[in-house]
């Protein structure tokens, strides 16, 4: 039987707050970490994307940690995207109490973030490349620095962020407690371990694929001039969807496309502003809009519950890619759909990745029937108003719309959802003769303290906390 938070050393103040969020059975990477995490161990942890990592890391990080002087944070927790950090933060904020948390990343202004540091940040999470375009503005050190998590560790790898990490950890303090997180284990997340880790425990958890074995998958043979009017039946039939694209170029072109076939569509990479990117995922996870169209450096990034399905509209680099893409969806125990779209001359491609991540579905033409019967949320009608007139309604996954949604359908950009369009009504008021109504205008204790007894415990007064800034890397 699976303990309690509060059977694992949990704090009561963060149980009662996980309750009320209706959190109150730990995941697996939760029971296995969470013990050894307030003991003050090193953590080496594998396991698959929307394991519940973050709670397993979090709850050691804000448990009885001190108050962090202005400028120099207690904990500090990397993560390799804008969208990782950013939920990070979010989730931590939950049940932190009064322990001050604050976010820095790229694609934003610095001014906002170096007030925050400067009022005091006890737990600072942060995507690489900002964090130290801030220590070299001397608006942060890291030198207090006593916990330290690396999430997504694997992914920092293959982003190319390793030597900025070593960098940063070799600034904190070096009697840290140190938690890798990884859902792979490869050779790059070994070499954190062994120079910035001391006697880790390992907790493995999930297969090596557990992002592959949770889905269904299911690969379309289809000539590239059909595949956006495949991919747009496709989320008619299964939604909400991710889209993944090769570039940004694509991703914006397809959106675009999706749109004028009647589907809400809004692009999330790394050409987007954070606050056009913070939006697109927040209709996205809302229901406002049917399918965001992602390119490959925001598919670690994303993590919104019950995506229904995936779509492979370009085929990704390798099966690394393939894995990372497909594991947002089918997350925490829930059904899931990963569709690939084939083009003729990249069979041989596709078999191969087929074999490297151990998939053995036929590739088919398309079947949009057989699509809805594996579709993992109940379905309903979904009806599409394309700009050009044309509408069509398709079975798909229920999905509440809001009614500026069903308003607007097909009036959008790519992330720049449209406001109504009050033009036809302001020449009717003017034929009237009616006026243009627009004119008028508590730190947590711990209770287990055994283990190595490196952390040099600091007691904090105060319950003020950072505001909670727009920001990622």
């Amino acid at each position: 039987m699976s303990p309690t938070f509060a059977q694992l050393g949990v704090p009561q103040p963060i149980c009662t707050a996980l309750g009320r969020r209706g959190i109150t059975k730990p995941f697996e990477i939760q029971a296995a970490t969470i013990t050894d995490g307030l003991a003050g161990r090193d953590i080496c942890g594998r396991a698959p994307t929307g394991s519940g990592k973050t709670i397993a890391f979090g709850i050691p990080v804000v448990t009885d940690l001190g108050q962090a002087k202005p400028n120099r944070p207690l904990a500090l927790i990397l993560a390799p995207t804008r969208e990782l950090a950013d939920q990070i933060h979010t989730e931590l904020r939950t049940f932190a109490g009064s322990t001050r948390i604050g976010v820095v990343y790229g694609g934003v202004g610095y001014s906002s973030q170096i007030r925050d540091l400067r009022r005091g940040i006890d737990v600072l999470v942060a995507c690489p490349g900002r964090l130290e375009d801030l220590i070299d503005q001397g608006a942060v050190g890291l030198s207090q620095v006593e916990r330290v998590v690396v999430d997504e560790a694997d992914r920092m790898a293959d982003m190319g962020f390793m030597p900025a990490v070593r960098r940063l950890l070799n600034q904190t303090s070096s009697n840290r407690q140190t938690l890798l997180f990884s859902a792979t284990l490869d050779a790059d997340v070994a070499e954190l371990t062994r120079r910035y880790q001391h006697d880790p425990v390992r907790h493995e958890v999930g297969e090596n694929t557990p992002d592959i074995t949770a889905a269904h998958h299911v690969f379309w043979k289809v000539n590239r001039p059909d595949r956006t009017r495949t991919v747009a039946d496709a989320i008619s039939a299964v939604w909400p969807t991710i889209v993944f694209c090769r570039t940004r170029h694509g991703s914006d072109r397809l959106a675009k496309k999706l749109i004028r076939e009647g589907i809400q569509a809004a692009t999330i990479h790394g050409g987007r502003s954070q606050s056009q990117r913070t939006r697109a995922l927040a209709d996205f996870a809302g229901g406002q809009i049917h399918a965001l169209v992602a390119t490959d450096v925001a598919a670690r990034g994303i993590h919104v519950a019950d995506v229904a399905s995936v779509v492979h509209y370009d085929l990704p680099e390798d099966h690394k890619a393939y894995v990372h893409r497909s594991g947002r969806t089918a997350r925490a125990g829930r059904g899931g759909l990963v569709l690939s779209l084939v083009q003729p001359d990249q069979l041989e491609e596709l078999r191969q990745m087929q074999r490297q991540v151990g998939l053995k579905e036929p590739i088919t033409d398309p079947d949009f029937k057989a699509l809805r019967e594996l579709s993992p949320l109940p379905s309903r009608t979904l009806t599409r108003g394309g700009s050009t007139g044309s509408r069509a309604t398709v079975a798909g996954p229920q999905k509440t719309q809001s009614s500026r949604q069903k308003s607007n359908s097909g009036r959008r950009g790519p992330g720049n959802h449209a406001k109504p369009n009050n033009r036809s009504k302001t020449k009717s008021r003017k034929k009237s003769g009616q006026p243009d109504s627009r004119s008028q205008s508590g730190k947590h204790s711990r209770s287990s303290r055994s283990g190595s007894g490196r952390r040099n415990s600091k007691q904090g007064s105060g319950s003020r906390r950072s505001s909670q800034p727009s920001r990622s890397s």
